[in-house]
């Protein structure tokens, strides 16, 4: 590590950052954010209003100042088949006089209104950092709200002082466990589904819910993208439960295994290999209640591919060798965009993510490459500074990192929770080579200070390339 690399790492922050092929892997992960690193993380709050806004048909209104809303307003690119209630950013705007004398009043007056006025089929009522400091009873208040109005009236425990988005998760599982066991399960296919952890960002739950109805597969409910109210009510007939974002959904799901005995399966809809094991994992499960479901889901998948990888063999004639960093919220995307990028030819020289476990970066320690630097937790320096070290042409990120990328004239591919492309299922991987080859292809590129005179990710560029 050169001498410009050892002074953007903190020493408390070098635990956590670890090069493949240097010794055993013991990274620090799981721990709160070092004081004055600008984590990239985000707050509790944040990370309850992420999972819970896809909901389309509840309420949600933040209690607390209006900052809080504003910040989470639409900040994901989930669409909906239906009503756009959700898309509507709700706050008590707590002001002065509401932090002297508490905001109850003023939470009740916002809630009587609201479902007066937009008669949804339950609320949810996110708790901030100010309303845990001045000690606003919100537990009583949803109570009492849910007797006068006949609909659930959710507390969501998310001061954001708790610690980071993975509390918030749990925040937003807490939420929705209340509602699950309360509908009426009648008709429920004994071959069926719910796909929790997918946030139907840019209309991707629609692709893989097509791919079940292929197989014979009824899908119950989806938690939370284009989500109803009423289908997570009853979700709780369903047979199997599909979970995509570990972080943000597993706690859900083990709850449910815990209180309804419903078995999980953990998979993910990114990438080739994983989109088709996604379904071979449900047709091995349901094979003996849905005689064919083997059969039906090989050719399923043989018919995508065959439409998929000529496309794919055009974009990796120009990708081949270029280098990428990627810096993720939950570890699980990583483990397939690393398998995505090599399909296109392209190697990754850097994994980052926000909430990884240990184990989590056991497990890509084992796919990635020697010398595949991976950190947890990063901050927007020390990603610079890996950036540059190795020369990358493309970084995949999300809003807080397209800065990064941009400013050290470098391919930019967000892969956060507010993008507008679909980028899951054989149809996704297809839309993603395509992004990747228009980002780091773009001529652009040759007029960036690093790269000037020299195509992006050239052999003459990372010789003779200005890292100023």
């Amino acid at each position: 590590m050169g001498e410009d690399m050892s002074t953007a790492i903190l020493d408390e922050r070098k635990s956590q950052i670890h090069r493949i092929g240097e010794g055993e892997l013991d990274i620090a992960c799981n721990r709160e954010s070092l004081a004055g690193a600008v984590s990239q993380r985000a707050c509790v709050f944040c990370g309850s209003r992420v999972v819970l806004y896809p909901i389309a048909d509840a309420l949600h209104l933040v209690h607390g100042p209006i900052g809080c809303a504003v910040y989470t307003w639409d900040i994901r690119g989930a669409l909906s088949s239906g009503p756009e209630l959700h898309r509507l950013s709700f706050s008590t705007d707590i002001q002065e006089m509401d932090v002297i004398f508490g905001g109850e009043r003023k939470l009740e007056a916002a809630l009587d209104e609201l479902i007066d006025r937009h008669a949804p089929k339950a609320a949810f009522v996110y708790s901030t950092c100010i309303v845990g400091i001045i000690g606003d009873d919100l537990e009583a208040v949803c109570r009492k709200m849910t007797e006068r109005k006949g609909i659930p009236v959710l507390p969501v425990m998310s001061e954001g002082f708790k610690g980071n988005k993975r509390e918030g998760y749990l925040a937003a599982c807490n939420a929705m466990f209340k509602l699950i066991g309360t509908g009426d399960t009648d008709g429920i296919s004994p071959v069926s589904v719910n796909i929790l952890g997918d946030f139907n960002l840019a209309g991707e739950i629609w692709i893989i819910r097509e791919y079940f109805r292929r197989m014979g597969v009824e899908v119950v409910a989806n938690v939370t993208g284009d989500g109803r109210v009423d289908d997570i009510r009853r979700c709780h007939g369903a047979a199997l439960n599909l979970v995509q974002c570990s972080g943000a959904t597993l706690a859900l799901a083990k709850m449910m295994q815990e209180e309804y005995g419903t078995p999980f399966l953990r998979v993910s809809y990114l990438g080739i290999e994983d989109m088709a094991d996604s379904l071979y994992q449900v047709a091995d499960f349901f094979k003996d209640k849905s005689p064919g479901i083997v059969e039906r889901t090989q050719e399923l998948v043989r018919s995508e591919l065959e439409t998929l990888m000529p496309e794919l063999a055009r974009y990796r004639k120009d990708l081949e060798g270029k280098r990428v960093a990627m810096y993720v919220g939950g570890s699980f995307k990583a483990f397939s965009l690393l398998k995505a990028f090599r399909h296109l030819g392209m190697k990754v020289v850097m994994v980052g993510s926000q909430t990884g476990t240990k184990e989590d970066y056991e497990e890509l320690a084992q796919i990635a490459d020697p010398g595949t630097i991976i950190v947890d937790d990063a901050n927007p320096l020390e990603l610079s500074q890996f950036i540059k070290e190795k020369d990358v042409d493309l970084f995949v990120g999300g809003v807080k990192e397209r800065p990064i990328a941009y400013k050290l004239g470098v391919g930019f591919c967000d892969h956060n929770h507010e993008r507008k492309e679909a980028l899951e299922g054989f149809v996704g991987m297809l839309n993603f080579a395509r992004e990747v080859h228009s980002s780091v292809m773009s001529p652009v590129w040759n007029f960036v200070p690093r790269r000037a005179n020299h195509a992006p990710g050239t052999t003459e560029a990372r010789k003779g390339g200005s890292h100023e």
